[in-house]
């Protein structure tokens, strides 16, 4: 039996998609690749808040799975809203690789002035930190951003360690701690979903890492929680049972952390009730400085 595996074309999600077909063969499945341009890379020169949200490069894959397009598609966890379509399971979720950020620069960390990132988390973490920069809009692929760095439009940018290791890139810089640049919730962790079909569900989820798997759903539990909108500087991070969760000021200069258990589910549940009761009022901030009302829990970035 061949199954269809929806992507977007990007270098990176297309190196995803081999990951996960490579497997697949190994367990004598065939498959072909359908690749499907989503909103969020058709207008990299919006802001993501200006363009609806994290989902964007989810939805057009999503209908492709229910409509019987494709019979599953291969996405950076990350990028996959808390809530979804009914219809669909996301059957694996991989060994996860780096759940890191990394600053990738060629002059000397001192030196640099000018950092470029969409995400608000990360904009308010470089904010925090001790470095002296302005931090500047920048969206696109991998390659899209490498080539503005290039070009000397900024002095740094920010990637997830995990899309340079599945790009083979080795990039001069700095990596960032995750203990204190908390990544954003299932950051490196790639998850095939498919549709309510026992079928399909039986074939992929051989592909499922469970300790994996148990991490980011404590995760997604706390980002649920937590809410807030679309773009409140949130990040989350569980490492076999250890749970580090924090909400921060738009501009880095406030923050409430907390670091508990996780080893369950309804331990992250209560870890987001909790970091959301203590962060309300950084929330309701960044909620009315963006001049959102986004219901998706998404996150604002790549």
């Amino acid at each position: 039996m061949s199954l269809t595996v929806g992507t977007r074309g990007s270098r990176l999600a297309m190196a995803q998609t081999e990951r996960v077909c490579g497997q697949l063969r190994d367990l004598g499945i065939d498959t072909s690749v359908c690749e499907i341009a989503t909103i969020g890379d058709e207008r990299t020169e919006v802001p993501l808040h200006e363009c609806g949200g994290q989902g964007i490069f989810v939805r057009a894959l999503d209908d492709a799975i229910l409509s019987g397009k494709i019979d599953f598609a291969v996405h950076s966890m990350k990028d996959i809203p808390a809530f979804r379509p009914e219809g669909l399971n996301m059957v694996a979720i991989l060994k996860r690789d780096s759940p890191a950020d990394f600053l990738v620069h060629e002059c000397d960390i001192e030196d640099i002035r000018v950092v470029g990132t969409s995400s608000t988390r990360r904009r308010a973490q470089l904010m925090r930190s001790s470095l002296d920069v302005e931090i500047r809009e920048l969206r696109g692929n991998v390659d899209t951003r490498l080539r503005k760095l290039h070009e000397g439009q900024y002095d740094a940018i920010v990637l997830a360690e995990a899309g340079m290791q599945r790009l083979n890139m080795d990039l001069p810089g700095t990596r960032l701690l995750p203990q204190w640049f908390v990544p954003a919730p299932n950051q490196g962790t790639i998850a095939v979903v498919c549709r309510d079909d026992p079928e399909l569900i039986e074939m992929l989820s051989a592909l499922d890492h469970p300790q994996t798997r148990l991490d980011t759903e404590v995760e997604r539990a706390v980002m649920e929680e937590i809410g807030g909108g679309c773009f409140t500087p949130q990040g989350v991070f569980c490492e076999s049972g250890f749970l580090i969760a924090e909400v921060l000021a738009l501009d880095g200069s406030r923050y409430e952390r907390v670091e508990d258990n996780g080893d369950s589910v309804e331990e992250g549940r209560l870890a987001g009730k909790k970091l959301r009761n203590i962060s309300w009022d950084l929330i309701e901030e960044a909620r009315q400085t963006l001049g959102l009302s986004c219901t998706d829990q998404s996150r604002g970035e790549q």
